[in-house]
């Protein structure tokens, strides 16, 4: 992935307080076309969507990609359930992950890489309320250590 230039047009910023992200996979997305333009156009909202896996097949759950501006009568509907392409075997890897240990599969962005919409899709496992007060504690003392240390340099 580094080695290809990616456009990000959608980050999930809340996944990564909500879950310990485990693994990620790198999915292909089936979408129309008035879909596609509104998704260039960075119209979309990943913030309550999932993805599941049923009948040997990956969705994309509750992602919102606002109707195309320029759509006519054929335009999309914002919410719907989209196909996820995946190898056989992420999807099966998936689908134990999910059922034996409860795990949730969270997308974490969308981005558009070589033309294609790409999505990236994390296994998570959720948050406690005192691990997210952990990880805000740890980052503000990050934050406050690197201003000590510009402020010593600075000096």
């Amino acid at each position: 992935m580094a080695d290809t230039p990616i456009k990000i047009l959608s980050d999930n910023r809340s996944a990564g307080h909500n879950y310990h992200l485990l693994e990620r996979y790198e999915a292909g997305l089936v979408l129309t076309g008035t879909e596609v333009k509104a998704a260039k156009t960075g119209k979309i909202q990943l913030k309550e969507s999932y993805a599941e896996v049923s009948e040997n097949e990956a969705w994309l759950m509750n992602a919102h990609i606002s109707e195309y501006s320029h759509g006519n009568q054929m335009n999309h509907p914002p919410v719907r359930k989209r196909k996820l392409l995946l190898h056989r075997s992420e999807i099966e890897k998936l689908r134990s992950e999910t059922r034996e240990k409860g795990l949730t599969i969270v997308p974490t962005r969308l981005y558009l890489k070589d033309g294609r919409i790409k999505v990236e899709i994390a296994i998570g496992k959720g948050k406690k309320f005192h691990d997210k007060r952990e990880a805000i504690r740890a980052k503000e003392m990050q934050a406050e250590a690197k201003a000590a240390m510009a402020r010593r340099n600075r000096q």
